[in-house]
C-alpha cells in the first residue's frame, strides 16, 4: 500500500546531510579567513610604514622596511644623540626623557650615573648649555643586532669660555615594537657605552 508520506528514515538522513554540509562549509570559510587575516596582518606589519628623506617616518605608504633600514638607524642615532647632548637648563629633562624612550637599560644607567655624579646639578648651576654641532656613526646592518659607532662633536659654553669635544659611543640596535610618537622608528639601543671623550684644541682642523 503506497502512503503520500516518506520514510522517517529517508527524511533523516537528508536532514543530517544538509546539517553535515552547512558545518563543513562554515568551518571551510572559517579556516580560510582566518589565514587570510593572519597573511594580511604580517603584510601590514612589514610594510605599513615609509621613510621620508630626512629620516622621519610616516605610517601612509606600503614599503618594505629593510629597503629603509640604513636610513632608519642613523636616523634613530641621530635623534638620540641630539636629545641626549644637546641639553642646557631650560631643555635638559625633556630631552633625557625622549632619549631614555629610545635605549634600554644601558641608557637609563649611564644617565643615572651621569645625575649621581652632578652632571645635570651643574649645568643648572652654572647655566651652562652644552650644543651638539656634528654626528657621525657607522652602522653594520648585515645581522641584528646592529653594531655601530657614533662619534658626537660638541661644545659647552661657559660663559666667557666655550670647550669643545669629540665623544665616541658605541652599542648595539635592535628591534622593538613602533611607539608614536616616543619610538617611531620601532628601534632600540642596547649595550650603550660612552667609548672615548677627549676634548678639541682645534675645531676647524677637526672638520677638514
Amino acid at each position: 500500500m503506497k502512503t503520500p508520506y516518506k520514510n522517517i528514515y529517508d527524511v533523516l538522513g537528508l536532514n543530517r546531510f544538509i546539517v553535515l554540509a552547512v558545518v563543513i562549509g562554515a568551518v571551510l570559510t572559517c579556516i580560510v579567513s582566518v589565514f587570510m587575516v593572519v597573511k594580511l596582518h604580517k603584510e601590514s606589519v612589514n610594510n605599513a610604514f615609509v621613510v621620508n628623506s630626512d629620516g622621519s617616518v610616516i605610517p601612509l605608504k606600503m614599503v618594505q622596511q629593510y629597503e629603509n633600514l640604513e636610513v632608519e638607524v642613523l636616523s634613530h642615532l641621530e635623534l638620540f644623540h641630539t636629545y641626549f647632548y644637546h641639553i642646557d637648563a631650560s631643555n635638559y629633562e625633556k630631552n633625557l626623557e625622549k632619549a631614555l624612550w629610545l635605549g634600554n637599560s644601558s641608557v637609563d644607567a649611564l644617565y643615572g650615573q651621569k645625575k649621581a655624579d652632578g652632571v645635570y646639578n651643574r649645568l643648572l648651576q652654572y647655566s651652562l648649555v652644552q650644543k651638539v654641532l656634528k654626528i657621525e656613526s657607522k652602522i653594520d646592518i648585515q645581522q641584528e643586532p646592529y653594531r655601530f659607532e657614533t662619534t658626537v662633536i660638541f661644545e659647552i659654553n661657559r660663559g666667557a669660555v666655550t670647550d669643545r669635544y669629540e665623544l665616541t659611543t658605541t652599542g648595539n640596535i635592535i628591534h622593538v615594537d613602533r611607539n608614536f610618537p616616543n619610538n617611531t622608528h620601532g628601534l632600540l639601543i642596547t649595550n650603550f657605552f660612552e667609548n672615548k671623550l677627549r676634548k678639541l684644541k682645534n675645531y676647524e682642523d677637526r672638520k677638514e
